[in-house]
């Protein structure tokens, strides 16, 4: 995990009581997460995760913060943030934006099925839906432009022939942002560590630091190459896990046929988002006091398969 921000108990005692939850009773760092600092906090009526956010600037936080909110009032399994007593979602905690969101009982799967990816495709696809009448809009800080700086970062780190796949991916997404797929308020990182599972159903979608307004079918597309990779070595996409997953997903919001047809690119632009993302967190990192980097490899190698298979349209 990574604490960038320590916050003691006398402090986060002072803190709760802009808070109807009680008195403080406990706080334990969360031993997960990359871009903010989490604890686990419990209060005489309820426990709660604490998020102090590390890069969100205190403007952007309202997108976030008004869509989980929005989304949990429209039955989509999301933590919902606890109002303060003014009825503020975050207020000021160790000199970071901070706050508290309800904790959810469940586990992430580290084992993929049929099933649970069948569950998260229905879960995504419903979320969507939602977001369809959430009306904030916010760009997405690691689009396309982002992709290209840190691409050009992390050139002095990498070898030759990743310098060769990352630039021919940069060139081959080349106005990608700007297409005219489906869009609105997305996830941006729905991993396996990202969604909880209890009696074998999504007890919770998390962490939503990177949401943000962009392609639906591009967020369906993050979440198949974590789920549905059947050999790590390779980067492989199993098609029993895949098939399950955007069926769920279709059945829910029914893909267009741009969409469709935009799918082996949108695949490989989500490849390349997280492969230059690991590369800048392992090169270019920030100073923590437990700061973990994820290793880029299996999205170097997911890139490459992604960009080596045939470019098909999405059939079902």
């Amino acid at each position: 995990m990574s604490v960038y921000t320590t916050v003691t108990p006398d402090e986060l005692d002072a803190w709760l009581t802009r808070y109807a939850l009680g008195a403080f009773v406990d706080i334990t760092p969360i031993a997960a997460g990359i871009e903010n600092t989490n604890y686990f906090v419990t209060t005489e009526r309820g426990r709660f995760v604490l998020t102090l956010y590390e890069r969100l600037p205190s403007d952007e936080l309202p997108f976030y913060l008004n869509l989980m909110a929005h989304l949990a009032r429209c039955g989509v399994e999301v933590p919902a943030p606890a109002p303060d007593r003014t009825g503020a979602l975050f207020s000021v905690l160790n000199g970071r934006p901070a706050g508290l969101v309800a904790r959810i009982e469940g586990v992430p799967i580290t084992a993929p099925t049929d099933a649970s990816c069948a569950a998260v495709g229905d879960a995504l696809a419903r979320m969507h839906v939602a977001a369809q009448r959430y009306r904030a809009r916010l760009t997405n800080r690691r689009g396309p432009a982002w992709w290209r700086q840190a691409a050009r970062a992390v050139r002095p780190f990498v070898t030759d022939a990743q310098n060769e796949l990352l630039q021919g991916e940069v060139r081959f997404l080349t106005g990608f942002g700007k297409g005219t797929l489906p869009k609105g308020a997305i996830h941006g990182d729905l991993f396996c560590d990202n969604v909880l599972f209890a009696n074998g159903r999504v007890a919770g979608i998390i962490d939503f630091g990177f949401a943000a307004t962009d392609f639906y079918a591009y967020d369906l597309a993050i979440a198949v190459n974590d789920w549905c990779i059947s050999d790590t070595a390779t980067g492989e996409l199993d098609p029993a896990r895949t098939d399950a997953m955007v069926r769920a997903y279709d059945d829910v919001r029914p893909l267009t046929a741009d969409e469709r047809a935009q799918w082996p690119a949108l695949l490989r632009a989500a490849a390349l988002r997280f492969w230059v993302s690991r590369l800048y967190d392992l090169y270019l990192p920030r100073p923590g006091e437990l700061t973990h980097a994820h290793d880029p490899t299996p999205f170097e190698r997911i890139l490459r398969a992604r960009a080596a298979a045939p470019a098909r349209p999405l059939e079902l």
